[in-house]
């Protein structure tokens, strides 16, 4: 199982292109579908999704990034008294995120 979690990360590497990069990930899906029977499926829905990545290289990282800090703020901004306060809240701390 190890080996299999080695060769789906060593899928995504900056080298392949869209053509060679699907068909790596569905010989991988077919060999991983025994032990990653859950993570497989989701994989095959998202299919189209995954693949876009070997055509663009571009992740939503950034975007999670960006929600997940909001998340946390707004959990540390509970009591605040209306929607500007947070709105300076989340402005200061993208543009001084060590404060």
């Amino acid at each position: 199982m190890h080996e299999l979690k080695k060769e789906f990360h060593a899928l995504f590497e900056p080298s392949q292109n869209l053509a060679k990069g699907t068909l790596e990930l569905i010989d991988w899906l077919k060999k991983a579908e025994p032990y990653y029977k859950k993570s497989v499926e989701t994989i095959k829905r998202w299919f189209g999704e995954i693949v876009g990545y070997f055509e663009q290289r571009t992740t939503n990282g950034r975007v999670e990034g960006i929600n997940n800090k909001l998340k946390l703020l707004k959990r540390c901004g509970f009591g605040l008294r209306n929607f500007i306060n947070f709105e300076m809240r989340a402005l200061l701390a993208w543009h001084f995120p060590n404060n």
